[in-house]
């Protein structure tokens, strides 16, 4: 058994690929582990490994499906393991006759007259089509993203198992990028041997009788080899054994010359429809992508939910789908680009990122998204020469990607400059195919416009504030980005690789690079400079030595000038107001459901633009880009990283808002660069992100950000009041808050199981954790008896706030034991439902520890008597006792409290959340010891300081009486 399973393996190694069959639907680049098969698979092969060996086609079968199976490693991020049915949904495919075979789709809404007509890739090899003797040519075509691939990858997959296709007992695929490469002659046989060995000497493709008619042959990706239909140009040849040119026999197929019984399948884009001659063709069928809601919310169903089964991540998956489903109903500009099953994928992605991030996950960045997602889509593509031209296609090297950067980058820059987000015709004209000049150019603007500019752009359908604003907004038909994040990617990457440059610092360049390459003839230098410089000005540059230096003075002046931007348009005044850029990226999937947030600034935000700038710089998606014919030097990431640290360290010197402080640290963490990182937070000494919605990637951001300072870094406090916090998010937030003094946590979610991880925090030696505030969070007796636990142990914690978090009684005393050996200084229980009793024991425990010296007892259930026996017990008596500040009411004694105010501020700001009857009733318990105490006083003074307490207190609880919302502090 294991000789036979060996020959297996040695099998499935001769047969491989040298490509995806295309690079725009998720390729895999890697067999699965044994790992990842099922346990069964030994098993199995035991049992037909005699089978397979004995049938050829078995075993072709067997190759295809363990090949076709594999998913690229971006499909990693989403969790687990995928298959390609789990995720799979059906696009739209539409039969089409030859005279409407490159006709618009129209409006992406408008499906009724497409539905009547769709047919499945199946139906277009049906028997009963088929003629005596002769196969049928399918010609499927549709533009980039629309799922081309996905369904010749699934069609393989379907065949594999039988459940598609079965009158077909041979299905041969091949890439077309892979023939495009080969430059030896090669007869068919010799072409399908290669790929699949095992079908070397198969009788079924030796061209004898009508054996052929059971084969279905596979071109992915048409437009990436050049076919010459020319009876002068391609020979005829209907030998299955003649060695020809992989063009030749391809093209020889397609004219049913070369085993005619045979049925072919092709796979395009639209700008390569006509490169088959009409006549070649049986059926014209187009690829529609999801034109209906309803697909594209399978799609998403099945995407974010495959990895939530069985957890507690389901609910909120369900919660993120049909929030998309209302947006895509809306016909929202998200439904406009989400026809394209490419841009659904990309939607999943981000929204994955922003809510399912872990600590165990991978580490993803917005930026290695959307540089994944254009390598998905645009890995290889080259530009061809378009239709009319005998040039062959692989002596083109003009990067798409790069061509896409040059003139929809510079669309997206200039848009991003002037804070506009949609463009007319006229403007699209100008920027795309306004300096074309050659016929050359003239065909590649022709392919671009055809097959990729509707990829980027898409009508808009939105008609908010910000289009009315335009001039003729509602009469001219504008665009915009298919998704608003791309025009600020593509605006980040037209000015990261410097095509933003002057037109002296090209040249500048272009004569450096000349000059390096030229020999010292001075006659040949001479030859080469006029080139660039006029001669009648050639005497000011006559000190050829300064070029070089002169080159790098504007390189050098180019990259502080990409530092300073990406600070400049971050630190934006205007926009310091807006919500933090993951809220923004959220909303612009999801919608805005209830009341629009407020914009302060002038036009739409363009945050993202310098976040993108930095996650470029990255290695690895430079390595992504560089696979798309986008370079970035090394040494030009090394002097804008040094520039970008000076600038930052500057700005970071001035207070920042807590929504411009998240994006920073987004900025830091998209940068992927530790010493930067560290470098930058030296200069930060303090991190408040109050009434930030804080999301299990913020937090994720947080902790790696903070993760990459010296175990030495303390921040002197980090503010996560308002901050929505969970058991899970705080989880997360471990290793942050090691980094950090004074940890404020007040207004959160935090339950009982929560002190479990602050537990662990104040007894793990590596914090330093001196001030803890945990306000206003429900943990119970139960959870602050669990903290509790680790208060003997701890030795760091000097300021503890647990106001309002329903200590009780029962903690109250518990409390009191623990302070022993304790370095705490202040205590604060107010608002807890602390009786006289256990108030008494708390300020007794405390005047007997070394270090307290305040207590907060105020907001508490407690009588008159209470609050005197109190103030009495604070006092000291002797000089050798310790004085307890007890701040049980506005008042101490007959006396005003010195802490009057601090106690109505913290009430004022408070109250919305509290029980307002429980406070109402408090705030009359001070009046009525204000009253009291000024009685008592015999000094007009004195009463007088009493009146104005009095009328404080008064003031408050109007406010509170009237149901208004309390002015801030």
């Amino acid at each position: 058994m294991s000789m036979l399973y060996l020959q297996l393996s040695q099998l499935c190694g001769v047969w491989r690929w040298k490509r995806l069959p295309s690079a725009t639907t998720f390729p895999c680049s890697t067999f699965c582990s044994a790992s990842s098969e099922p346990k069964d698979v030994k098993r199995r092969l035991n049992q037909s490994s005699l089978c397979l060996l004995a049938d050829p086609i078995e075993i072709h079968k067997r190759k295809l499906f363990l090949w076709f199976s594999h998913l690229p490693r971006e499909e990693k991020q989403f969790g687990g393991y995928f298959s390609p049915d789990t995720m799979h949904v059906d696009p739209l495919i539409v039969e089409r006759k030859a005279a409407e075979r490159v006709g618009l789709l129209g409006s992406p809404f408008r499906t009724r007259d497409l539905s009547s007509s769709s047919v499945t890739v199946e139906q277009l090899f049906e028997p009963a089509d088929r003629s005596v003797g002769r196969g049928v040519n399918v010609l499927l075509y549709g533009a980039v993203g629309t799922g081309k691939s996905t369904v010749f990858r699934k069609l393989v997959l379907d065949w594999c198992r039988g459940t598609s296709l079965n009158h077909f007992k041979l299905l041969i695929p091949f890439s077309c990028e892979d023939l495009s490469q080969m430059t030896k002659a090669a007869s068919l046989r010799d072409l399908v041997s290669r790929k699949y060995l095992h079908l070397r000497k198969h009788p079924i493709l030796s061209g004898e009788g009508n054996q052929a008619e059971d084969v279905l042959f596979l071109f992915n990706g048409m437009e990436k080899i050049n076919l010459d239909f020319r009876i002068g140009a391609t020979e005829l040849c209907s030998d299955p054994n003649e060695a020809l040119p992989p063009t030749v026999v391809v093209v020889n197929l397609l004219r049913k010359y070369l085993l005619p019984e045979a049925s072919i399948l092709v796979t395009t884009r639209l700008s390569a429809v006509d490169r088959v001659p009409q006549r070649y063709v049986s059926r014209y069928a187009q690829i529609c992508g999801f034109m209906d809601p309803d697909r594209q919310r399978a799609y998403f169903t099945k995407r974010l939910l495959q990895d939530t089964v069985g957890t507690s991540r389901k609910q909120e998956a369900e919660a993120l789908i049909e929030l998309l489903y209302l947006n895509l109903q809306r016909e929202s500009q998200l439904a406009a680009a989400c026809f394209l099953p490419s841009y659904c994928w990309l939607t999943c992605a981000t929204l994955h990122c922003l809510h399912f991030t872990d600590a165990a996950s991978p580490t993803r960045t917005l930026t290695s998204i959307y540089t994944s997602f254009l390598r998905l889509n645009f890995g290889g593509e080259v530009l061809g020469p378009g239709t009319g031209t005998t040039v062959p296609i692989q002596e083109h090297h003009s990067s798409l990607m790069l061509y896409v950067v040059r003139t929809l980058g510079k669309l997206a820059f200039d848009g991003v400059a002037d804070k506009r987000t949609s463009f007319s015709e006229a403007e699209l004209e100008q920027w795309v195919g306004g300096k074309t000049k050659t016929d050359e150019e003239l065909r590649q603007l022709a392919m671009f416009r055809t097959d990729v500019l509707d990829f980027f752009l898409a009508p808009c359908v939105e008609h908010g504030k910000r289009l009315s604003e335009e001039p003729g907004g509602n009469e001219e038909k504008r665009y915009v980005f298919a998704v608003h994040g791309m025009q600020e990617y593509l605006a980040a990457l037209y000015v990261v690789l410097g095509e933003n440059k002057s037109v002296l610092e090209k040249l500048t360049k272009q004569v450096s690079v000349v000059i390096g390459q030229a020999s010292e003839d001075v006659s040949a230098l001479v030859n080469i400079l006029s080139k660039f410089i006029p001669l009648r000005v050639f005497a000011v540059f006559n000190l050829l030595k300064l070029f070089p230096n002169l080159y790098e003075k504007f390189s050098r002046r180019n990259r502080s000038t990409i530092a300073r931007t990406m600070v400049a348009e971050m630190f934006r005044s205007e926009d310091s107001y807006n919500e933090d850029v993951l809220d923004q990226m959220e909303q612009s999937l999801l919608g805005v459901h209830g009341p629009k947030p407020k914009q302060y600034s002038e036009g739409p935000p363009f945050e993202l633009y310098p976040i993108f700038m930095g996650g470029l710089l990255h290695y690895g998606n430079r390595v992504l880009l560089q696979q798309l014919g986008c370079e970035i030097q090394s040494l030009t990431v090394s002097q804008i990283t040094g520039v970008l640290r000076k600038y930052l360290v500057r700005e970071l010197s001035k207070p920042q808002p807590p929504e411009e402080l998240m994006d920073l640290l987004v900025l830091l963490y998209e940068f992927q660069n530790p010493r930067l990182t560290a470098e930058v937070l030296a200069s930060i000494r303090s991190i408040r992100l109050t009434n930030i919605r804080m999301t299990a990637l913020k937090c994720f951001i947080l902790s790696s950000v903070l993760s990459c300072a010296p175990s030495s870094y303390l921040l002197e406090e980090l503010n996560l009041s308002s901050c929505l916090l969970t058991q899970d998010l705080l989880q997360m937030l471990g290793p942050a808050f090691r980094h950090t003094r004074s940890l404020n946590l007040q207004f959160n979610n935090l339950g009982p199981e929560s002190c479990i991880v602050l537990r662990d925090l104040l007894l793990d030696p590596n914090s330093s954790v001196r001030s803890l505030q945990l306000c206003d969070n429900p943990l119970q007796e139960s959870g602050l008896l669990t903290l509790l636990e680790a208060l003997p142990e701890n030795q760091t914690l000097m300021h503890l706030s647990l106001m309002h978090t329903g200590l009780g009684d029962e903690g109250a005393l518990e409390l009191a034991q623990k302070l022993q050996h304790h370095p705490l200084q202040e205590l604060n229980v107010a608002y807890n439902n602390i009786g006289d009793n256990a108030a008494l024991a708390l300020v007794d425990a405390c005047r007997e520890h070394p270090t307290i010296h305040t207590v907060h007892l105020y907001l508490n259930p407690l009588s008159v008597v209470g609050k005197q026996s109190l103030y009495v017990r604070g006092v000291a008596m002797s000089p050798s006792d310790r004085q307890v500040k007890v701040l049980a009411s506005v008042t101490e004694g007959s006396d005003i409290s010195e802490n009057w105010h601090p106690i109505l501020s913290v009430i004022r700001e408070n109250a919305s959340s509290w029980d307002r009857s429980r406070v109402t009733q408090q705030l009359k318990a001070f009046l009525r010891d204000l009253e009291w105490g000024r009685q008592q006083q015999p000094s007009f003074w004195k009463r007088l300081h009493f009146r104005r307490v009095e009328m404080g207190v008064r003031k408050t609880l109007q406010i509170l009486e009237k149901d208004c919302p309390p002015p801030s502090a």
